[in-house]
């Protein structure tokens, strides 16, 4: 399934948490198979880990909380236009040098 939104692109939530929508952030990671995005500073989530160490029983590794971006569905976000800097969509331009992303209300080339 073809995702016109990548690694590197700053994106709004538009759905989701209330107080985190309207929060802006960067694409992490795109799972494309499961559809859905890592943002970097949303959807946070805490996880307890136990302490654990290798069969050896040197190396150890510490317990407590650790927090890391849990993935978003890809439908709860949207592309923010780098030029209008507003949440837009995307439409695919092609032409002889390729496919191109096109911002929908300012018709910018986007990165």
């Amino acid at each position: 399934m073809k995702v016109k939104i990548r690694k590197g692109d700053t994106v709004e939530l538009i759905s989701g948490k209330r107080d985190e929508i309207g929060k802006r952030g960067e694409v992490i990671n795109v799972l494309i198979d499961e559809r859905r995005v890592v943002v970097q500073g949303i959807n946070i989530r805490t996880k307890h880990q136990k302490q654990q160490q290798n069969q050896s029983g040197r190396n150890v590794q510490s317990a407590g909380r650790i927090q890391f971006e849990a993935p978003l569905d890809i439908s709860n976000i949207m592309l923010v236009c780098p030029k209008c800097n507003e949440a837009t969509r995307v439409a695919i331009q092609r032409d002889e040098n390729g496919a191109h992303r096109i911002c929908k209300q300012c018709e910018a080339v986007i990165g």
